[in-house]
């Protein structure tokens, strides 16, 4: 039996990505990431299978050195829009901070994480298209976890906000 892999069809392209979301939601990202690889093997430069295919890695972090977080980051530097390309990065650098947390790693050495985040969501809420308030729905996300986290001391908040110049408005 030939198991070569197959290509899908170019038309068949936008429904493969509503399938890979949907198997994102169902919380199986190994498929949604299987989906995104055959719209790549199909169109390599594919917006939506490209941050589809980043989110889908980072839905199966686990906080260990197994995780692809190298291959995230390609993938989302070479993202063409600029504020794309900081907005999925500094996503990255959140879900890897959460990954390490639930292993049980020390919140205070994972500043430098979230340092990365927030600057990436920063700089993508300077340059977000109109009307969109994602960079700051994560950057609040990330200063709610910075103040739930009793091991993230004042001190090492306000070292990072200093870092940063000042929270986004």
């Amino acid at each position: 039996m030939d198991l070569t892999l197959k290509t899908i069809s170019k038309s068949g392209i936008p429904e493969a990505i509503a399938k890979a979301e949907l198997y994102r939601y169902l919380n199986e990202p190994e498929e949604a990431e299987s989906i995104c690889r055959d719209i790549l093997a199909a169109d390599p430069k594919h917006i939506l299978g490209l941050r589809t295919l980043g989110l889908a890695i980072t839905d199966q972090f686990i906080g260990s050195p197994s995780d692809r977080y190298g291959e995230v980051e390609r993938i989302f530097q070479g993202l063409s829009d600029p504020y794309e390309r900081e907005y999925y990065t500094g996503i990255l650098h959140e879900r890897r901070l959460k990954a390490q947390l639930r292993t049980g790693r020390a919140a205070h050495t994972l500043l430098p994480l979230m340092e990365r985040a927030l600057q990436c969501f920063a700089a993508a809420e300077q340059i977000r298209p109109p009307g969109n308030d994602d960079a700051i729905l994560r950057w609040n996300r990330c200063v709610r976890l910075l103040e739930s986290e009793p091991e993230f001391q004042s001190d090492q908040e306000i070292a990072i906000f200093d870092a940063l110049d000042s929270p986004p408005s």
